[in-house]
């Protein structure tokens, strides 16, 4: 008996050992380094689906993964780089506040040796960052310009709500849509104005828009957001209906919009995707594959009311 209690007191501590092991393994995969996730701003939905699902990919490669809000503010985004910086991180996956603003913030990186990870924004030095994940804004909003120039028959007056005006995103789509709608004399902008991707803006700008042109019969915004401040600004005036109403991301508000009849079209944005690859880039990087491309861009797509079915909000249905 007392020989058989000590060999079942050897299986025990032989199976702790193992456990005890394995454990300790598990501890070691899980803790390759710290990750920073900083975002322009998590006041938009958009940019929650891109921050959360760049940091749950990085934790998924077994990395430590923290967020960080620039609340759209240049000051707030040197602050993150400079305790980034400070602490140890082995990669930053960066959604910048200022196309050229943001730029000495990822020189500082690149100086500390720490790779940057543009998505979704990029900034105008192509070679301070190691790659940007970018949407071709410029090409999905060509193809928005033409579905917009069907629309209006070739004809009639619309109006413009831009992005934030030092983002290159806000230019690329609006030289995208004009690049079409242009060629067109007899479509005429009456206004074009900046509500900086915000929604409480867009709706501020297009009343006001409204108040000084009667004869508005579309309406073109940088992003969905404002397409949606537009659309509250048009349904108040009575006029829900009479204005098409244009956008750009995919948000859950403006698939509704377009499945409702409320909204005509956006670009289909895919922030999960442009997250997900930038996160897999800084994971290639740390191991060691060092040359990756400098620029990766990510296919835009136009979303409809003929389509909408295929789509939910920021992708594809079921994907």
């Amino acid at each position: 008996m007392k020989r058989q209690l000590i060999r079942f007191a050897g299986l025990l501590l032989g199976l702790s050992l193992l456990v005890g092991g394995n454990s300790c393994h598990d501890r070691q995969q899980k803790s390759r380094g710290k990750v920073a996730v900083i975002i322009s701003t998590l006041n938009n939905p958009w940019f929650v689906v891109l921050g959360e699902t760049a940091s749950d990919r990085a934790r998924e490669l077994g990395y430590e993964a923290h967020l960080f809000d620039s609340q759209n503010n240049p000051f707030k985004e040197t602050e993150h780089f400079d305790n980034v910086l400070a602490s140890g991180y082995k990669a930053i996956l960066f959604n910048p506040t200022d196309a050229s603003g943001s730029v000495v913030n990822v020189l500082q990186a690149k100086r500390a040796g720490v790779p940057v990870f543009c998505m979704d924004r990029e900034i105008d030095d192509i070679d301070a960052c190691t790659s940007q994940i970018l949407s071709d804004n410029y090409s999905g909003c060509i193809e928005l310009g033409k579905y917009f120039v069907s629309q209006m028959k070739g004809r009639g007056n619309y109006v413009e709500i831009l992005g934030l005006v030092g983002d290159n995103n806000t230019w690329n789509r609006s030289k995208g849509f004009h690049a079409v709608v242009d060629c067109y004399p007899d479509l005429k902008m009456l206004s074009q104005q900046s509500a900086d991707f915000d929604q409480n803006k867009a709706m501020e700008v297009m009343e006001s828009m409204m108040q000084a042109h009667a004869d508005i019969q579309a309406v073109f915004c940088g992003n969905d957001a404002m397409a949606m401040g537009a659309y509250q600004a048009v349904l108040a005036a009575g006029k829900a209906g009479k204005i098409k109403i244009f956008g750009f991301d995919g948000a859950a508000d403006v698939i509704n919009g377009i499945r409702d009849g409320k909204i005509d079209a956006t670009g289909m944005q895919f922030p999960r995707v442009m997250a997900r690859t930038a996160a897999e880039m800084a994971d290639k990087y740390i191991r060691g594959e060092h040359h990756l491309p400098k620029k990766i861009p990510v296919a835009v797509e136009l979303v409809t009311r003929d389509n909408i079915a295929r789509y939910e909000a920021f992708g594809k249905e079921g994907e």
